[in-house]
């Protein structure tokens, strides 16, 4: 039975700060971008929808054999808001809210959209909810009720739905580490996250 929950798997991005494709680096012996739809399609999420960018070949065979439903974003370089428009725009009828998650963040796991589906099914009043970390340090992934699909649609600009989060009123899910807050953008980031995770 379907939980009337999907995720959006953002991975459209340019990887311009890592110098070359992080979301091909590997985790847990899968390119990083698969070991994040595989998150997603452990949950209850579904559909699960990728967006990748127009003829990233090497992403989709990435995803190669997946249930993930592939959304190519011509626009992407515009930024996070064409990858939330595209995804948004793939939804099919009778969603009831959708999981917005970083194909970046290597330590999110099933748990996290679980928590998610939780919070919003206990009181569906909580028409956004988003992991924090914990610190306390709100992050992601982030699930947005229906209400929120117009908002999410008419996004411009690589702030994604930054102005939506400090402007309604947000449910905060607890998780017990710092993987909603981590994410991969440099080499730092990878060495450290590699030295952290061995």
């Amino acid at each position: 039975m379907s939980s009337g929950i999907a995720a959006i798997l953002l991975a459209a991005g340019a990887s311009r700060r890592m110098g070359r494709d992080k979301l091909l680096l590997p985790v847990a012996g899968v390119p990083m971008l698969r070991h994040a739809a595989l998150a997603a399609l452990d949950s209850a999420a579904t559909p699960v929808i990728a967006t990748l960018p127009a003829g990233g070949t090497a992403r989709r065979a990435a995803l190669d054999g997946l249930t993930v439903q592939i959304v190519e974003v011509g626009d992407a370089g515009e930024g996070m808001a064409a990858s939330l428009r595209a995804g948004v725009a793939a939804l099919p009828a009778g969603i009831h809210a959708a999981i917005v998650a970083l194909a970046d963040m290597p330590g999110v796991t099933a748990d996290h959209y679980a928590a998610l589906i939780a919070a919003f099914t206990e009181d569906p009043a909580r028409t956004i909810c988003r992991c924090a970390d914990a610190t306390g340090r709100p992050g992601h992934p982030v699930l947005f009720a229906a209400c929120h699909f117009p908002t999410l649609a008419a996004l411009t600009g690589d702030v994604g739905a930054r102005t939506l989060l400090k402007t309604a009123k947000v449910h905060t899910v607890p998780t017990p580490d710092l993987d909603a807050t981590t994410d991969i953008d440099t080499p730092e980031d990878w060495e450290t996250w590699n030295q952290q995770n061995d």
